[in-house]
């Protein structure tokens, strides 16, 4: 029986380039393969025709005597009986194939990039809004000097593995799948040191402290991160230096409440100066300022003082602080004091007393109405 044409088993173009083959392949070989289909012959037969075409057409020394001389150019240069007999065969081919989706193609990668290292920085609000230097110990690895960063003692250096040799990677064979991964001898890294350095204990590297000066910028918040460029975990065989992030983490403040740009804080006044009014010294982060207080002036009263707050660390104008008036009430009154106050009360509660106190005149007045409209 004549055998079909490669091309037209695959479905691809004579000029078809090596990625349309392989998708081909992989395509026919996921719907006819034997395991997906047991006990079908005519499956059987179309799995090994295709990876017979595939077999030819993935070669370009085989490729070129078939499209040169036809079958006859490759006639026992493919599987007998086109990849029946030959699983070991087809596991070459199938994980070359497959071998991008299960992690297949060489060993570990060398020159590996260190790994990033994350620093909490704890400041003050003063900190934090003016900017400062700060000088961190930071724990991290540095190259062994005992063996050179080699892991093997002084005299002595890796050896390829012999499990793998020196690719990082054993294939296993799973179903019909080839898959590739990470040699259990050597865990990938390809080498195994026989006479690991004593200093290291084979790592090729030690722990060590460096000190580091971090400049933070004025306005800063909690949740900012400042990047130190090469500063994280050394790389792995010569490779790039991982970065150190410093995590920004601002301190409560006695005085000050920060919420983006502007400040907020609660000034404490007598009631003598929210009744007549008078002038108040309070902080911000410049130093002192003076408050007038009005008359009449009630709790919960917000005054501005234009930009005393914060510049923000991303440019833009710098923001406020915002002043909330508490009234206190005074306490450890002598008995002199408090006939004054009930004087004082006396004189609030006469007829025009809804004068004096507009919020609790009308704050009544609408309790009153509450209970009028409701029906027992």
């Amino acid at each position: 029986m004549a055998k079909r044409d490669y091309y037209e088993i695959l479905g691809v173009a004579r000029d078809a380039d090596e990625k349309e083959i392989k998708r081909a392949y992989r395509k026919l070989a996921m719907k006819y393969h034997p395991d997906r289909n047991p006990d079908d012959a005519d499956s059987d037969n179309k799995f090994k025709e295709a990876s017979e075409a595939y077999e030819v057409l993935c070669d370009a020394n085989k490729r070129g005597a078939y499209d040169q001389f036809g079958h006859a150019g490759v006639d026992g240069q493919a599987g007998a009986g086109g990849f029946g007999g030959g699983a070991g065969s087809f596991s070459d081919i199938f994980g070359d194939v497959f071998g991008d989706i299960f992690g297949g193609g060489g060993g570990r990668g060398r020159n590996t990039r260190g790994a990033d290292l994350r620093y909490t920085l704890e400041l003050d609000l003063e900190e934090a809004v003016k900017g400062t230097t700060v000088k961190i110990r930071v724990p991290g690895h540095v190259a062994c000097e005992a063996c050179d960063g080699s892991g093997a003692e002084k005299g002595s250096r890796p050896e390829a593995c012999g499990t793998c040799n020196g690719m990082g990677q054993v294939r296993m064979q799973q179903g019909f799948f080839t898959v590739q991964q990470a040699c259990p001898t050597c865990r990938g890294a390809g080498k195994v040191i026989k006479n690991p350095c004593k200093v290291c204990r084979g790592a090729g590297r030690v722990e060590e402290q460096k000190t580091l000066s971090v400049k933070v910028p004025p306005g800063v918040d909690t949740g900012d991160r400042i990047r130190l460029s090469g500063e994280g975990e050394m790389g792995i065989e010569g490779g790039p230096p991982g970065d150190l992030y410093v995590q920004i983490a601002v301190r409560e403040h006695s005085i000050f409440t920060r919420d983006g740009r502007n400040l907020y804080c609660e000034v404490p006044i007598s009631i003598v100066d929210a009744a007549l009014g008078g002038e108040l010294e309070v902080p911000t982060l410049d130093g002192r300022v003076k408050l007038k207080i009005p008359p009449e002036t009630q709790t919960g009263k917000l005054f501005r003082l234009r930009n005393k707050g914060v510049s923000p660390v991303r440019g833009g104008p710098a923001g406020d602080l915002l002043c909330r008036v508490v009234v206190e009430t005074p306490v450890n009154l002598t008995k002199h004091q408090k006939e004054l106050l009930e004087e004082l009360q006396d004189t609030l509660t006469g007829t025009n007393g809804s004068d004096h106190g507009p919020k609790k005149s009308s704050w009544f007045a609408g309790v009153k109405s509450f209970f009028d409209e409701m029906k027992f």
